[in-house]
C-alpha cells in the first residue's frame, strides 16, 4: 500500500511545539520516585497518578474526534478527563487502590501519543471540526493546556517531601536584602483589556476575547512585588493575629486552617511566628534555605489583602495592573512591559529558567515605560478583580467549562507569570485565576494607592 503523503500545513511549528510541551511534563514526572505517584501533595488536588494520565487523556479527548480516531480505552478517557477545584472543604476522598497501576497508565500514554502523532503527521491543520473549529486551534489548546500543567505539576512537587524527588541539585541561598520599597505614580490614561477576534490563527483562550478600553485614573503602584523581607515585617507585627486586617471570610479560613505565615515558609527557633528572634527558612523545590528576603513572597489572595490593609493600601485592579505594565505616557500601549521584542531571559524569570524565584530587582531590563519592574515572571500577581467574562464572551464549544465554570465570584484574576510559566503565556491578554484561599500557586502581589 502506498505511504500517505504528508499534507502541508499553515503552522508546521505547532507539532515541534507539542513535542517540546511533552518534554516539559515528562521532565517533571522524571523527578518522581515510583512510590510517589500515589501521593497527594495538596489535599485540594488529585494524586500524582491522575496527572500522569490526565495530560495525555486531555489531548486524546480533544483531538481524536477531529482526527477521526476511534476510542481504544474509554475507561481511562473518562477517568483522567477532568481535574478538580473544590470549594467549601469538599476534598477528594479516594485512596491509592482506586487508581490503576502506573504501568497501565504509562502504556495508555504511549498508545495515545503514537495514535495522535500518526494522525497529526498527515493532518491538514487548516481543516475544521464539524462545529467549525480549525484543528490548528485545538492543537494550540492541547499545547498550552499541557504547559499550564507543567507549572501545576511543579508546585505539586514543591509540596512533596524533598527526599521523594530523584534529582536534588545543590541548594544555593537566595539573594540579600530587599530593595528599598517605593511607589511609582502612574498618570491617568487608558488600559486595553482583552483582544478582538482578528485572525482565525491568532490563538487566545475564550476569556481573552472581547476587547475593551478602560479609563484608569492616576494611581501609584509598588515598583516591585512585595518581597519576603517586607512581608516578614507584617508577620512580626502580628498581622496574622489582627482581625481588623482580614475580611470576615478570610479570617474564618485562616483560623480554621491555622495559617500563620506564607505556605512555603518554615520557622526554626521560637514558637511564635511574630517573634523577632526566630529564624525563618523557605522551602525551595529541592530543600530548605534561609529566607531569601529579596525574593517575592508567595501567598494566597486572602493573605495579600490582609497585608495591603495593614500597609494602608489595596491590591491593583486588572486595569490598573495593565496600565502600569503596558501603558505609556502617550496613547500607545506596549505588547510587553519592556516594549515589543519577544521575551528573553534578560527580561525576567520565566520560561522554565529556574525552579525557584529570584530577587525582584534582578531584571531591570524588563521594566515598563513607567519604571515598574518584575512584572512578567517570578510569580503571578494577584489583582482585586473577580474573574469574569469580557463583553461578548463566547465559550469554546470543544471546552465549554474552561473559563465559564469559574465565573462564580470566588476566583480572582492573576497577571504576569512565574518562573515555571511558558513564554507563550506571557502575552498581554493571558489571564490566570485562583480561589482566594489557595496558598500553593506561585503567586505574589504588589500594592496600589489611588
Amino acid at each position: 500500500m502506498a505511504t500517505p503523503q504528508k499534507v502541508a500545513t499553515a503552522s508546521p511549528f505547532l507539532l515541534p511545539r507539542l513535542e517540546d510541551a511533552r518534554s516539559r511534563t515528562d521532565a517533571i514526572f522524571d523527578l518522581l520516585s515510583p512510590n510517589s505517584f500515589y501521593d497527594r501533595p495538596i489535599a485540594e488536588r488529585h494524586r500524582m497518578i491522575f496527572y500522569l494520565g490526565h495530560v495525555e487523556a486531555f489531548d486524546w479527548n480533544l483531538l481524536s474526534p477531529a482526527l477521526g480516531l476511534r476510542p481504544f480505552h474509554e475507561g481511562f478517557d473518562r477517568l483522567f478527563a477532568f481535574g478538580i477545584d473544590p470549594l467549601g472543604g469538599n476534598l477528594p476522598v479516594d485512596v491509592p487502590l482506586d487508581w490503576p497501576h502506573i504501568t497501565q497508565v504509562e502504556e495508555y500514554n504511549r498508545s495515545v501519543r503514537g495514535r495522535l502523532d500518526e494522525a497529526l503527521d498527515h493532518a491538514d491543520l487548516n481543516g475544521r471540526t464539524p462545529d467549525g473549529h480549525r484543528i490548528e486551534t485545538l492543537l494550540y489548546v492541547a499545547i498550552e493546556h499541557r504547559l499550564m500543567h507543567a507549572e501545576t505539576l511543579a508546585y505539586l512537587l514543591h509540596n512533596l517531601a524533598a527526599e521523594k524527588l530523584l534529582h536534588t541539585p545543590a541548594l544555593s541561598p537566595g539573594a540579600g536584602s530587599s530593595p528599598l520599597r517605593r511607589r511609582i505614580t502612574i498618570p491617568r490614561g487608558f488600559a486595553t483589556l482583552g483582544r478582538i477576534r482578528a485572525r482565525a490563527s491568532d490563538f487566545g483562550w475564550d476569556n481573552e476575547f472581547g476587547e475593551q478600553r478602560l479609563y484608569v485614573p492616576q494611581f501609584s503602584i509598588d515598583e516591585y512585588p512585595v518581597t519576603n523581607g517586607e512581608f516578614l515585617k507584617f508577620v512580626r507585627a502580628g498581622g496574622y493575629e489582627e482581625r481588623e486586617y482580614w475580611k470576615p471570610q478570610d479570617w474564618a479560613w485562616k483560623e480554621e486552617t491555622q495559617v500563620k505565615h506564607p505556605h512555603l515558609w518554615r520557622l526554626r527557633g521560637e514558637s511564635s511566628a511574630s517573634s523577632g528572634e526566630s529564624r525563618w527558612l523557605q522551602r525551595t523545590m529541592f530543600g530548605l534555605v534561609p529566607l531569601p528576603e529579596a525574593w517575592p513572597v508567595y501567598v494566597s489572595h486572602a493573605e495579600a489583602l490582609a497585608y495591603a490593609a495593614w500597609a494602608g493600601a489595596k491590591l491593583p485592579t486588572e486595569a490598573q495592573w495593565h496600565r502600569a505594565a503596558y501603558g505609556t505616557a502617550g496613547e500607545s500601549e506596549r505588547e510587553y512591559p519592556w516594549g515589543f521584542s519577544p521575551p528573553d531571559s534578560s527580561k525576567g524569570n520565566f520560561h522554565f529558567e529556574s525552579w525557584d524565584p529570584c530577587a525582584v530587582d534582578a531584571h531591570p531590563e524588563g521594566a515598563s515605560a513607567f519604571g515598574v519592574k518584575d512584572l512578567l515572571g517570578n510569580g503571578w500577581e494577584w489583582t482585586s478583580t473577580v474573574f469574569g467574562p469580557f463583553p461578548g464572551f463566547e465559550r469554546f464549544s470543544f471546552y465549554p467549562g474552561y473559563s465559564a465554570d469559574f465565573f462564580d465570584g470566588k476566583h480572582f484574576v492573576m497577571k504576569g507569570g512565574s518562573a515555571r510559566t511558558d513564554a507563550s503565556m506571557l502575552r498581554r491578554t493571558f489571564r490566570n485565576w485562583f480561589q482566594a484561599h489557595y496558598s500553593f500557586v506561585y503567586a505574589t502581589f504588589r500594592c496600589v494607592e489611588n
